[in-house]
């Protein structure tokens, strides 16, 4: 299971920043994918947002997100997702796979593009009319790749929130489908 770290806890600001404003409606549904410990979805929840779902490829990441009663699917994106969303969360693995580190919790691929680009692809039919994604991914995946993936696939972004660290930066975006 991922510990929060710096990408995290830049995702939890900007959402915060982010859901401050928005209307907590008992409708809006949120959707955190790759949830790990739960660090996104309990900033929506002490925000008052009440229909959240969280989701995980680890079991005992899903396992321990039901001990902080949250309603938990062990899921390898939206392979056992059905429903859509007003909103998607997902920090997702996004560093180059590398010899050392080949872990599903961060090595985003061979590139670091690739677990990001089949989330764009699978996320699309998930996201309500006017459903959007809080996406988190680093300079070190490729960020002008990933923006031309969501560009074809009919995606409008908008730059939220970045972070610089010694070997990288860290940005957030938010992503809607250009046809409301």
């Amino acid at each position: 299971m991922y510990s929060p770290s710096d990408d995290s806890y830049l995702l939890s600001k900007t959402l915060k920043k982010y859901l401050k404003n928005k209307i907590k409606n008992e409708d809006t549904k949120i959707l955190d994918m790759g949830s790990g410990s739960g660090i996104q979805a309990e900033t929506c929840r002490k925000l008052g947002f009440k229909n959240i779902i969280v989701s995980d490829i680890d079991k005992g990441a899903v396992s321990f997100l039901k001990k902080k009663k949250f309603n938990a699917i062990e899921s390898n994106l939206f392979s056992k997702i059905k429903e859509k969303f007003d909103l998607i969360i997902f920090n997702p693995p996004y560093l180059p796979e590398d010899k050392y580190d080949k872990q599903k919790d961060t090595s985003g691929g061979k590139q670091g593009f690739e677990t990001i680009i089949k989330f764009l692809k699978q996320a699309e039919s998930h996201l309500n009319k006017k459903g959007e994604i809080l996406l988190l991914f680093s300079s070190l995946s490729s960020p002008g790749i990933i923006k031309k993936h969501a560009e074809k696939l009919g995606y409008k972004m908008q730059f939220l929130a970045e972070k610089k660290l010694f070997f990288e930066k860290l940005f957030v975006y938010s992503f809607k489908n250009k046809k409301p």
